[in-house]
This record gives C-alpha cells, structure tokens and sequence, in this order.
C-alpha cells in the first residue's frame, strides 16, 4: 500500500491582488468580493426578473413572495379569461348568423306575394 506524503508539494497559485506565489491552495483563505455585486437582469429567467429588481431595489422578502405567488396566478387569470371571451365571442357569431339566416328566410317569402310580375 503506498504511503501519502506528510505534506502536500506546494503549487503556484495566483492571489486575487494578481501576483504568483508558491502556496497549498487548501490552506488560502476564502477569496472576498471587491465591490458590489452586479446581477444581470436581462440574463434572468423571465419569472424571476422581478424578484431580482424588488430585491436589488431593498424592498421586502414579502413582496419577493407575493410576486411569486401572485405572478403565475395572474397569468392563470388572464388565460381564463380570454377563453371565456373567445367562447362568447364564437357563440355570438353562431347566434347572429342563426338569426340573419332566419330574418333572410322569412324576408324572402313574404316579400315576392304582393308583387305582380311583369312590371
């Protein structure tokens, strides 16, 4: 069975200030943002680019949650809506052209009665 060495061989490892130093890179402390943090909102998904911009902009985690919970409701609510509207809009179509086809009918035949051809 082989036998691990007692300590690691040193690796060059580059420090976050840029310069090279021979170190065990276990034993290099955890590196720290320099400045602030830059979230692109653009490259979020869409269902969370308000949940980025009302926690970029300091505003409460109950906003966050009522965006989530209100946001895919909307979306449900919008959807049914439009389908009920597209259902009236089809069975009005129907219903009109139901009536006109019968007013058509109707017209037609007591319209010719009174007149006399040859005039």
């Amino acid at each position: 069975m082989e036998q691990l060495p007692a300590q690691r061989p040193m690796t060059v490892v580059q420090l976050p200030n840029g310069q090279h130093v021979y170190a065990d890179p276990a034993n290099l402390p955890a590196a720290q943002p320099s400045g602030p943090q830059v979230v692109h909102i653009h490259q979020a998904p869409p269902d969370r680019t308000v949940q980025r911009i009302a926690l970029g902009s300091g505003v409460g985690a109950g906003t966050v949650a009522a965006g989530v919970y209100f946001g895919p409701l909307l979306v449900g609510v919008l959807t049914a809506i439009a389908a009920n509207l597209a259902m009236l809009t089809f069975m009005v179509l129907i219903l009109g052209w139901g009536v006109v086809t019968v007013v058509r009918a109707v017209g037609t035949g007591t319209s010719n009665k009174g007149r006399r051809k040859g005039r």
